[in-house]
């Protein structure tokens, strides 16, 4: 009879384990049904909560540990709650991803279209049926995949903010073709008018708001024989030049949103200058801000280099 006791005491300090190692590795969250599923009884389970050793954060889900919330805790727990196919998506998701430095207040979570969930405190549900080429898990936590992450959250945010987004996702996270692919599955022909506008830009070849903008200002100005994204073999290494004029060997480069946060890119763009100063082409380099409050004379630069 003593073994046997040493053996269920033994048992259960090892479910506990267990299920603190599960909740550990996603920030504290567990689930009523993964604790059962784990060994402990739903009166154990109250018996922590009324005791104050978990937190209940949805029904059915709960915080171990005296911790408190946050936001990854907060989303991990909004996800669970909503059950089975449930995953973040929208501004959560981006965030999640790391392409924004806060989550909303609210959870947004995408769930099934016949899911029936009330409307629950610091959780938005969004209803729709997703193609499983969208659905990911990153960090232990169902969300959207990245292009569909980024159009869902440029739509959120509008033009102010949605183009920088769009931008820096093209620049350094995601292909065009991820996200158009993405934009058909997912938006089709009930499609948000604006993200279309916006992925149709992008599509006349240049990587980022700041080169179309520079394209608009030389086409409005009548100034041609330039083309857009131009590879160029120096060395035996490859670049590529934002517009090139071809007949004068001018090179013009331009500066995005993203492009002064991004180390690596810093480094490229000024061996890719040097490698085309080396090989006897005249570079221009504009900033975003020469293009938005001065763009007469950006015109007037490229003009001048052309006819030299």
């Amino acid at each position: 009879m003593p073994r046997a006791t040493r053996a269920g005491v033994y048992s259960a300090t090892l479910e506990y384990v267990l299920i603190e190692e599960l909740a550990e590795s996603r920030d504290g969250v567990i689930t009523r049904d993964e604790a059962v599923r784990g060994g402990l009884t739903l009166r154990q389970v109250r018996h922590r909560v009324r005791d104050g050793q978990w937190t209940s954060l949805h029904p059915g889900v709960y915080l171990v540990g005296r911790r408190e919330p946050d936001q990854r805790t907060s989303t991990r727990a909004a996800v669970a709650w909503a059950g089975p196919g449930a995953l973040a998506s929208g501004l959560t998701a981006v965030w999640w991803w790391g392409l924004r430095d806060w989550a909303p207040a609210a959870a947004e979570v995408t769930v099934p279209r016949a899911r029936s969930r009330r409307v629950h405190a610091g959780v938005v549900l969004r209803r729709r049926d997703l193609d499983p080429v969208d659905f990911v898990v990153l960090r232990g936590l169902p969300v959207t995949a990245l292009p569909l992450t980024v159009l869902d959250a440029a739509a959120a945010l509008g033009n102010d903010s949605g183009r920088p987004l769009v931008d820096r996702a093209l620049q350094r996270r995601v292909s065009f073709r991820e996200l158009h692919a993405a934009y058909c599955r997912a938006f089709g022909r009930q499609g948000s008018p604006w993200l279309g506008r916006v992925l149709r830009q992008a599509a006349d070849g240049a990587c980022s708001q700041a080169e179309r903008i520079l394209h608009g200002l030389l086409r409005q100005d009548g100034i041609d024989g330039w083309v857009a994204n131009h590879r160029v073999v120096l060395s035996g290494s490859e670049y590529w030049i934002d517009v090139a004029f071809l007949a004068h060997r001018v090179a013009v480069e331009v500066d995005g949103w993203a492009w002064h946060s991004d180390v690596d890119r810093f480094a490229r763009d000024r061996r890719r200058q040097n490698a085309l100063v080396l090989a006897g082409w005249t570079v221009l380099r504009f900033t975003w801000y020469d293009l938005m409050s001065r763009p007469e004379g950006v015109v007037a630069q490229v003009r001048a280099a052309v006819r030299a």
